[in-house]
C-alpha cells in the first residue's frame, strides 16, 4: 500500500459527526493541493469543497501535509477533515502573493469593531451554511494572520477602551488599530461563522488564530468540543448565537479573553445570545504558543490593554443584544483574570449560572459583575439590567490582592438577585491603610474591567448597588497582611449572609 493510500486511510478511520457525509469523500490532492508549504493549496481544497457541495455533501479530507492557503470557503453539508499531520497554514499576503477574500462592503461598523463586523476576510469562513463540520487531529496555523484591525466608529472615550490604555499615544493605538483600508487583502480570523446551523468543530489545534481564532455570529446549533487554542488574542468568540455546547476546549490567549459571549450589533439589530453551555474547560494566560509546545511560560505579564494578562472566560463587552439562560460550569482558569459577566450596552442579562470553577493565580478579581451605562448602540439604547446570577463551587488561589471580587450595578440600576454559594477566595494580601479609605467613583460610562475603580477598599468582596445579594459558605483568606476590610458593602438591598466566619 502506498504512503498516499496509509494517509488517506487513517483520515478515514475518523467518525464523521454526520454520518451522511462519510458516502463521499474527496481528498484534496485530487483536486491539485501539494501540501508542501510552498504551493497555495486554497484553490485546491475550495475545489474538493465545491464538488463535495455539488455531490450532495461528503467528507473533504486533508491528509498529512502542509497546506499554504488564503480563504477557504465552507459550503453546506461538507465536513472538512484535518488528519493526522495535516496543517492548514495561513498564507501571508506581503510573502505569498495572494490575498484573503475581501471584507463584506456595506456593513455598519458602527457599534462593534472592524473584527466583529466582517466575516470573509478569514483562513476559513462560512455564511449561511448547515450541517457542516471541521474534524480531527490537524492543525490550523495562523502564521499569516494579522491580530489588529480598526476599532468602532462610535467614539467615546470613557467606553471605547479600557481606562488601562489611558496613557497610550495616538501611535501605539494606531498601531493596534489600523484604518480599515490597511485591511483590504489581509486575513484576521482563522475561522469565521456568519448565521447558519448544525456546526461542528472537534478535535484540532489553532495555533496563532488571528483577531478571533473563532468568531461564530448569529449561528445555531453549533458545538466546539476537544479544541486546543493557543493564539495572541481571542480564542473563541460567541456573538448572537443561540444554541451552543463549547466543552473540553484549552484555550490560552494572553492578550485577550479565550472563551467569550457577546450580543453585538453586528447583524444590525439587537440579538441575544441564549441556551449557552460551557462546559469542562481550561482558560490561561501563559506565553503564546507555550500551550502547544507544552512548555507553559510565564515571562509575559501584562496584556495590550496594560492590565496583567488576560485568558478568561466572560460574557461582555459587546452586549447590545444581552444573555439568557448560560451555564459555565467545570472549567479551570490559570494565570489569567477571572470570570467576568458584564452588560453595558443596553441589554438584559439573566440566568446565569457559574458552578465548579476552579482558579489558580487569577491577575485580576476572580468574580466580576458589572452593569455600566455605556450604551454603544442607536438612539433610544437602554441601561439594561443584570438578574438571576447564581455562582457556586468555586474554588480561587493566588489572586492580585487589589481585585476582590466585585458585583457594581448602577445607582437607580442596582444588579438584582445574585447568588454566591460554596465560595473559597484566597489573596496574596497587601493592601494599605490608605486602599481601605478609598472611595471608587461611579464611572458608569467606562469600559468595563475590574481595574476600572483602582484599588477597591475591601480586600475579598466589594458589592455596590445590588437588589439581593445572598451569600452562604464564603470563606476568604489572605497570605500576607491585608489594612483593608474583607467585606466592603455600598447600597446594597435584600442581603442575606450565612456560614461566613469572617463576615461582622
Amino acid at each position: 500500500m502506498s504512503r498516499r493510500e496509509l494517509a488517506l486511510g487513517a483520515a478515514a478511520l475518523i467518525v464523521p459527526i454526520f454520518p451522511a457525509h462519510a458516502a463521499r469523500r474527496f481528498d484534496v490532492r485530487d483536486h491539485g493541493a501539494k501540501g508542501d508549504g510552498i504551493a497555495i493549496d486554497s484553490g485546491a481544497i475550495n475545489a474538493a469543497i465545491e464538488a463535495a457541495s455539488r455531490a450532495g455533501g461528503g467528507t473533504v479530507i486533508l491528509p498529512r501535509g502542509r497546506y499554504l492557503c488564503f480563504s477557504i470557503r465552507l459550503k453546506s453539508r461538507v465536513t472538512l477533515l484535518l488528519g493526522e499531520g495535516a496543517v492548514i497554514e495561513a498564507a501571508d499576503p506581503a510573502r505569498h502573493g495572494g490575498r484573503y477574500d475581501l471584507p463584506e462592503a456595506g456593513i455598519e461598523q458602527l457599534y462593534q469593531d472592524f473584527g466583529h463586523s466582517h466575516w470573509r476576510n478569514s483562513l476559513i469562513w462560512g455564511d449561511d451554511v448547515e450541517q457542516v463540520a471541521i474534524i480531527g487531529p490537524g492543525l490550523i496555523h495562523g502564521l499569516g494572520l494579522t491580530r489588529d484591525g480598526p476599532g468602532a466608529r462610535w467614539k467615546k472615550q470613557a467606553g471605547e477602551r479600557p481606562l488601562s490604555m489611558q496613557g497610550m499615544t495616538a501611535a501605539e493605538i494606531g498601531h493596534l488599530e489600523p484604518d480599515a483600508a490597511m485591511m483590504q487583502g489581509l486575513g484576521n480570523k482563522a475561522i469565521a461563522l456568519k448565521n447558519g446551523r448544525d456546526i461542528h468543530l472537534s478535535g484540532f489545534t489553532i495555533l496563532k488564530g488571528g483577531h478571533f481564532a473563532i468568531l461564530a455570529t448569529g449561528t445555531r446549533d453549533l458545538r466546539i468540543e476537544g479544541l486546543t487554542i493557543d493564539t495572541e488574542r481571542d480564542g473563541i468568540d460567541l456573538d448572537c448565537v443561540r444554541n451552543v455546547v463549547v466543552e473540553r476546549c484549552r484555550v490560552n490567549s494572553p492578550n485577550d479573553d479565550g472563551i467569550v459571549v457577546k450580543s453585538s450589533y453586528a447583524l444590525g439589530r439587537a440579538i441575544a445570545a441564549e441556551n449557552i453551555l460551557i462546559r469542562d474547560c481550561d482558560v490561561s494566560g501563559y506565553d503564546m504558543g507555550s500551550l502547544v509546545d507544552g512548555t507553559k511560560r510565564t515571562t509575559q505579564e501584562i496584556a495590550p490593554d496594560r492590565d496583567r494578562v488576560t485568558g478568561r472566560i466572560k460574557l461582555g463587552t459587546e452586549s447590545n443584544g444581552g444573555y439568557r439562560n448560560v451555564r459555565i460550569e467545570d472549567c479551570r482558569f490559570t494565570r489569567c483574570r477571572g470570570l467576568a459577566l458584564e452588560t453595558v450596552d443596553g441589554g438584559v442579562m439573566e440566568q446565569i449560572v457559574a458552578q465548579r470553577l476552579t482558579m489558580r493565580d487569577v491577575t485580576t478579581a476572580p468574580l466580576f459583575l458589572r452593569l455600566g451605562d455605556r450604551r454603544r448602540g442607536p438612539e433610544g439604547t437602554g441601561v439594561g439590567a443584570i438578574e438571576g446570577v447564581t455562582i457556586r463551587d468555586v474554588d480561587a488561589r493566588g489572586i492580585d490582592h487589589r481585585f476582590p471580587a466585585a458585583i457594581a450595578g448602577l445607582a437607580g440600576h442596582p444588579i438584582r438577585d445574585v447568588t454566591l454559594r460554596d465560595v473559597h477566595l484566597s489573596y496574596r494580601g497587601g493592601g494599605t491603610v490608605a486602599d481601605a479609605a478609598r472611595r471608587p467613583q461611579e464611572l458608569p460610562d467606562v469600559y468595563p474591567e475590574p481595574s476600572m475603580f483602582g484599588v477597591l477598599p475591601s480586600w475579598a468582596l466589594w458589592a455596590r448597588h445590588v437588589d439581593g445579594l445572598a451569600i452562604d459558605r464564603l470563606t476568604v483568606e489572605t497570605m500576607a497582611a491585608d489594612q483593608r476590610p474583607p467585606f466592603a458593602l455600598e447600597d446594597v438591598q435584600r442581603f442575606s449572609v450565612r456560614n461566613t466566619p469572617l463576615w461582622r
